[in-house]
């Protein structure tokens, strides 16, 4: 494979890494502890830190940023699906909820979640930005405000609906929701050169993602950063009210045990982009200034439910760009926020993946994985948080110290779920599925639309019955002028302390109900280059 890509010119960018004068540590071999100094240290390299590393370097600013994942690139990435999640996804894709409700997927990796996702790039919905300012008092990040932010990031990492047919996985959505007379779109996704294999969640092995792995976090280490890798950071260091660096401790390569060598970064500013549920645990283990209890609250999910279809025709849901088609039919129903919204995408279906999906052993799970290259599966995401009954989840600290997202079910939610899953299911019979079922422990198959909605209304939605999961995190650290609910103010500056800022999805005061990667990018590149003319 490695052969094949040189072949057609695609080199790693990180082969070459010591010729080029790049500065990368890998803490797992560290004989010492390790200190540093920096103008500014960036916590986390996805979206959100990955774009404030490049601006601030870029600068003149001595930068240097902090991974707990690995550095894993496109020499290494192989589409071996139980490797990848294994390297590149944070407790290995077995990150939950408290009590193990809901699994929320993220990317523990150099590139953060940017290296492992599907690639859909939308912009923030316009109904979310007129929210926040009007709910939260947000200050300039209106649509207005950020189309400058989005269109340099679009430009950079190429991102435009994709070109190409869908793959039979996301035509299926399209042909249900044309013979219903739902709206739908197609996907706009960072990639150049795409080579439509299908394995976007593995890493991609020809480096046309363009993640942050791939554009800004090189651009930072070409301009002067320093990247260190497999380091988790525990606290902030503080003088008073001000913040002087962090401190954390390096991980072993590959068994995510502590090395007992220990990271010091001092710096004048510090910038958190851990992700939503890890930068309020590392402000709460910090024991950060919180008058109005707001930090970790006030955390939300795009909630996903499933449901699955098969169908006469083969639809090979593993090959092929893994979402092109989407449909916002359902997501601002008639703009009245006393309905939760829902927005329809495709799910690939890599062979682990559906077998984890469908549970079961033996003949049932044999039987089941036979009829996979006949099988889709459509998902909702909920957008959740704009509304009194969906307040969302709260980051706490477990008792070891480790960030954990409680997120209970409200009534309003789990309605929401049934209206969509009704939805997924009409659709999918629209479109020429023989046989439905829901992602549900007790949902069996159902041969009629009738008869599954019949279903559908029977079964209980509760957390271990229903299958939920999310690849979305946002909240917790919510961003705006009324103090009193926001953590951060208009620029992602933290409200009680001095020389921090956030910027990552955690600055979100409610779900955005589209993929947020470039919501993150535009927000982050923003504030990012404010911070840079004041520094």
């Amino acid at each position: 494979m490695q052969h094949e890509i040189e072949v057609a010119g695609i080199e790693d960018p990180y082969r070459n890494a010591q010729e080029k004068g790049w500065k990368i540590v890998n803490a797992s071999m560290l004989d010492d502890d390790l200190v540093l100094e920096a103008d500014v240290v960036v916590v986390g390299t996805g979206s959100g830190g990955g774009t404030a590393a490049e601006v601030l370097s870029e600068a003149g600013l001595r930068v240097v940023m902090l991974e707990e994942g690995m550095l894993k690139s496109s020499d290494r990435f192989n589409m071996a699906e139980g490797e990848a999640i294994t390297d590149l996804y944070r407790d290995a894709g077995l990150q939950s909820t408290k009590g193990e409700g809901i699994y929320v997927f993220q990317g523990q990796n150099v590139g953060g979640g940017t290296t492992i996702n599907w690639c859909a790039s939308f912009r923030t919905p316009t109904q979310t930005l007129r929210h926040w300012e009007q709910n939260f008092g947000l200050k300039g990040c209106g649509e207005d405000d950020l189309a400058p932010c989005f269109e340099i990031a679009e430009k950079q990492l190429n991102i435009m609906k994709w070109p190409a047919p869908p793959n039979k996985n996301n035509e299926i959505l399209k042909r249900g929701a044309e013979k219903l007379g739902f709206s739908w779109g197609v996907i706009p996704r960072n990639v150049d050169g795409c080579w439509d294999l299908g394995y976007c969640g593995q890493g991609c092995p020809v480096d046309a993602k363009k993640s942050m792995l791939v554009t800004t976090i090189p651009s930072a280490l070409q301009q002067g950063a320093k990247l260190v890798y497999r380091v988790a950071v525990n606290a902030l260091l503080r003088e008073g009210d001000r913040v002087t660096g962090v401190e954390g401790f390096a991980y072993s390569q590959d068994d995510r045990q502590r090395t007992g060598k220990k990271v010091t970064v001092s710096a004048k500013h510090v910038v958190l982009a851990a992700g939503a549920i890890h930068t309020p645990g590392i402000l709460l283990r910090s024991d950060a200034p919180d008058p109005y209890k707001r930090i970790g609250k006030r955390t939300f999910l795009h909630p996903v439910i499933n449901s699955y279809a098969q169908f006469k025709e083969q639809i090979d849901p593993y090959y092929g760009a893994p979402q092109s088609i989407y449909s916002d039919h359902f997501t601002w129903p008639e703009d009245d926020e006393t309905q939760i919204g829902y927005k329809l995408e495709v799910l690939p279906l890599l062979p682990g993946t559906y077998a984890t999906l469908q549970g079961g052993h033996g003949a049932v799970l044999h039987e089941s994985m036979t009829k996979l290259p006949n099988t889709h599966v459509l998902m909702a995401l909920m957008r959740d948080g704009f509304h009194e009954g969906s307040p969302g989840g709260s980051v706490e600290l477990s008792e070891n110290g480790r960030a954990v997202l409680d997120y209970p079910l409200t009534s309003y939610l789990t309605d929401g779920m049934k209206h969509a899953f009704e939805t997924m299911t009409e659709i999918q019979f629209a479109a020429g599925a023989v046989a439905t079922r829901i992602g549900h422990r007790d949902s069996a198959w159902h041969n009629s639309l009738s008869e599954a909605k019949e279903a559908i209304g029977r079964l209980p939605i509760e957390l271990g019955k229903a299958s939920i999961s999310s690849a979305h995190v946002m909240g917790g650290c919510a961003m705006g002028e009324d103090e009193t609910q926001c953590v951060t103010d208009s620029e992602g500056r933290f409200r009680h302390l001095e020389n921090l800022s956030i910027f990552d999805g955690s600055l979100f005061p409610t779900s955005l109900g589209a993929n947020p990667q470039l919501s993150i990018f535009g927000v982050s590149r923003k504030f990012a280059t404010k911070l840079a003319e004041t520094l």
